[in-house]
């Protein structure tokens, strides 16, 4: 067992050891690409959420700004009805009013 080795057997090993070590070197460099992209796409998903988030914020307000319109206009419209109701019921009364005294 304590034989040396000749020097082909020796340049043979070597060989397989560079050769070894080129493709570690070309997994390593696979990986450490795919960490960076990793790492990219968690801060472009991280960037997406909070411009949903702000999109949403955003929604909101105009949906409270939509339902004040709404119930403003209908406000109005309330308003105009007692307004008209409240002038066909004095008209009514004056007319009553006025056939009683005559």
């Amino acid at each position: 067992m304590d034989s040396p080795i000749s020097r082909a057997e020796h340049e043979e090993f070597a060989r397989r050891i560079a050769d070894q070590e080129r493709r570690q070197d070309k997994r390593l460099e696979l990986l450490e690409e795919t960490v960076r992209e990793i790492g990219d796409l968690t801060l472009s998903v991280h960037t997406l959420a909070k411009s949903m988030e702000s999109m949403v914020k955003e929604q909101e307000q105009q949906g409270k700004r939509l339902q004040a319109l709404e119930s403003r206009d209908g406000e109005k419209w309330r308003k105009l009805m007692g307004y008209i109701a409240t002038a066909l019921s004095s008209g009514a009364v004056t007319l009553l009013l006025s056939r009683l005294i005559v």
